[in-house]
């Protein structure tokens, strides 16, 4: 029997799965971080921020808040990827990606969270619900609007923004059901299934209650927010499932959803509009942004 779908071994897993591998140069990775990490050095420099904030009461559950200009600005809320467990990959790596909204008038919020396994999954959506739970009681605090609020994120960041649309804020957190207005989940992964049989699973260490609980897929609710699902055109075909087959969910249970795969972008750098104010997936964006709350 296949281990998943068409799938027989570990290595036809890994190859869809695991992105660095894809890329020839086998130091591509760590350019990428190093290259992350100078721009975010470029964006703290010319940027107000309010950094380390603390959502919840752990040491990792800190958030940096990037202000716009204008008082009652909107908020987006960025949740950065590293697959659930590189730690590599922290809030400060991704300072850059506020340049594009805050020089469009949107305050960003970049948060972070632990990883495993240290945690479980389980304990990464908490902590991302409780930092969209915390911007949505404190924004006035720092101007912003919370009427407002929309999430985004890549890759595992991607997986956390679907989790954050299919919550029921209103039965688990006495909120509005809608203190999401929008979200858009990039290049990321919506059926948990597959990771435990690729690499990750000594890292993620999942079992099947965690996979069920945490495949946003399984939960689609009816009555949600709009998704803009964005994926790279070069990413793996089993990336372009997971974001097809999660629109599709969404759009079975009546639900507005758009499908935008970004043309020539990979896992990469399908987040890289996000440091341009004037990059063509940052106008789509926050067109969908405007769109979600009118």
């Amino acid at each position: 029997m296949p281990l998943y779908r068409q799938f027989n071994t570990q290595e036809e897993l890994d190859w869809e799965y695991k992105p660095e591998i894809r890329i020839e140069d086998p130091k591509a990775f760590e350019k990428i971080i190093a290259q992350r990490i100078s721009k975010a050095d470029e964006a703290r420099a010319i940027l107000k921020r309010t950094a380390d904030v603390y959502y919840g009461p752990t040491r990792m559950e800190k958030l940096d808040i990037y202000p716009a200009a204008e008082a009652g600005a909107p908020i987006v809320i960025f949740i950065h990827g590293g697959y659930w467990f590189d730690a590599r990959l922290k809030k400060e790596n991704y300072i850059w990606v506020a340049r594009g909204f805050v020089a469009r008038g949107i305050t960003t919020v970049i948060i972070d969270y632990d990883v495993c396994p240290k945690v479980t999954i389980d304990e990464i959506v908490r902590q991302c619900r409780a930092a969209v739970a915390w911007v949505y009681k404190n924004a006035e605090t720092f101007g912003g609007d919370r009427e407002r609020l929309y999430v985004t994120g890549n890759s595992a960041g991607g997986h956390l923004t679907a989790m954050m649309a299919v919550t029921d804020w209103r039965e688990d957190y006495m909120l509005p059901s809608n203190v999401i207005k929008g979200a858009c989940p990039i290049s990321g992964l919506y059926d948990l299934e597959p990771f435990q049989y690729t690499w990750l699973q000594p890292k993620i260490q999942l079992n099947g209650q965690q996979i069920r609980r945490n495949s946003p897929i399984l939960h689609v609710p009816t009555n949600a927010i709009p998704l803009l699902i964005s994926w790279g055109t070069e990413e793996s075909s089993e990336f372009w499932r997971q974001s097809q087959d999660f629109g599709a969910a969404w759009q079975s249970r009546g639900n507005n959803v758009e499908l935008h795969p970004q043309q020539g972008g990979d896992h990469f750098t399908a987040i890289d509009g996000f440091g341009d104010p004037d990059s063509p997936f940052l106008d789509k964006v926050l067109s969908h942004m405007r769109s979600s709350w009118t």
